[in-house]
């Protein structure tokens, strides 16, 4: 039989490896016989919506945490909802890396202004957000305001304002906010699914 030296380094090779290996108390045999937990066993799931895009397909969101009240629990996994009617647990490209976006370092989380005249982002609360949006609305409600056509017909029109609903909201949400908007007199009332 006529080895080359190459093939030798080889056999050598292998050889001293897996006698280290085995030195090592690495046991192939025990290592194939451990199983492996599934690693959603212990996580929480959480259904959800999609936030993406009006078709509104359900998400089945699966996190780690104690689930003690002031903690927050980690999104470790996101799939479709297979009992979903809309999807069936299928996810388009976007919906399929919303983890991703979650983790992302560069997500806003938090509500910023710029004020006029600024080129900077400052970070408000959630309370000064709500009220800044409030006391807009008002201005140019009052502002605004039509409140009888040239015909003295009353009309009650609110034209300088819009309204971007989301078309995954439950029927009932949805009723609520066209209520709430057409009180005010808001005419400009559309959802995402139009976009």
């Amino acid at each position: 039989m006529h080895i080359s030296r190459r093939q030798f380094f080889k056999i050598c090779s292998a050889g001293m490896a897996s006698t280290s290996i085995t030195l090592m108390g690495f046991s192939p045999t025990q290592a194939l016989a451990e199983t492996r937990t599934f690693k959603l066993a212990r996580a929480t799931e959480t259904r959800n919506t999609c936030p993406y895009c009006s078709v509104g397909c359900g998400l089945l969101i699966y996190s780690h945490g104690d689930k003690s009240k002031n903690t927050t629990a980690d999104i470790i996994h996101i799939e479709g909802d297979p009992d979903n009617p809309v999807n069936r647990g299928s996810l388009c490209p976007k919906g399929a890396g919303l983890l991703d976006m979650i983790k992302s370092p560069n997500r806003l989380k938090f509500p910023e202004v710029r004020e006029a005249g600024s080129s900077e982002w400052k970070r408000i609360s959630w309370d000064e957000a709500f009220t800044r949006i409030a006391k807009h609305m008002k201005a140019d409600r009052d502002a605004n305001f039509v409140a009888t056509n040239k015909d003295g017909l009353t009309v009650n029109r609110w034209n300088t304002f819009g309204f971007l609903a989301s078309s995954a909201a439950s029927n009932e949400a949805g009723y609520l906010s066209h209520k709430v908007l057409r009180s005010l007199g808001a005419v400009g009332i559309d959802t995402q699914a139009r976009i």
